[in-house]
């Protein structure tokens, strides 16, 4: 199969469901591992969706891990919507179980995290998002060779969607003004997933992209 192997997780996401179009509209990219929760029914060519009952366990999935050139971790929970143990499960945990067994059978293969503005990697924050996003950075950034960390700020949704609570409501409301405010405040869902899938698909020197770096980043490419 030509082109490039890539996984990607957490493509059913907002930001997620764009990588992967990227993925699918690109030649460079020949072979698609999608990793679910559940079946989403798409279907194409180059993709293969992969129904994933545990997250920590990838045992049964030893050979897909192998010969990976790029991968795309969009896995993510909205603060507030699972318990503070389940939120560091899901974004620490499952982490650093794919990053492992990436390691093991792809060293090789660059490493695209989704991450947010404000992670701490003092892991001292009280805010959870921050503390456990920069405990995952944190292990990527030291057990792996080719990591890269994107930190959105506010992410505005191109496509319409169902707000996932009242502060989300508000910020769409509000995204005029953050656009205001400069390339350090806000990125649209399409432009950030442009730029994890172009830091895959091209490399950079940076390992930690902030939102002004990324908007930086797709004005060179």
């Amino acid at each position: 199969m030509k082109g490039r192997k890539i996984i990607i997780t957490g493509a059913t996401g907002m930001v997620g469901s764009n990588v992967l179009h990227e993925c699918i509209q690109s030649s460079e990219i020949g072979h698609i591992i999608s990793f679910v929760r559940k079946s989403t029914g798409l279907s194409h060519s180059k993709l293969q969706e992969v129904v994933l009952p545990d997250f920590l366990d990838y045992s049964a999935q030893v050979n897909l891990f192998k010969e990976v050139d790029i991968v795309y971790f969009c896995i993510g929970v909205y603060t507030g919507a699972v318990s503070k143990e389940r939120f560091k499960e899901i974004t620490v945990d499952y982490t650093i179980a794919f990053a492992d067994m990436l390691k093991a059978h792809s060293p090789q293969a660059r490493f695209c995290f989704l991450s947010g503005a404000g992670a701490d990697r003092s892991e001292k924050s009280s805010m959870i998002f921050a503390k456990t996003k920069g405990m995952a950075e944190n292990y990527l950034l030291s057990h792996l060779k080719n990591a890269h960390s994107l930190r959105p700020a506010y992410i505005y949704p191109v496509e319409p969607r169902k707000e996932p609570n009242f502060s989300y409501r508000l910020f769409r409301g509000l995204y005029p003004l953050f656009k205001c405010l400069g390339k350090n405040a806000s990125i649209p869902s399409t432009d950030l997933a442009k730029a994890m899938f172009y830091v895959g698909l091209k490399g950079a020197d940076l390992d930690i992209f902030e939102n002004k770096d990324m908007l930086d980043f797709l004005e060179r490419i």
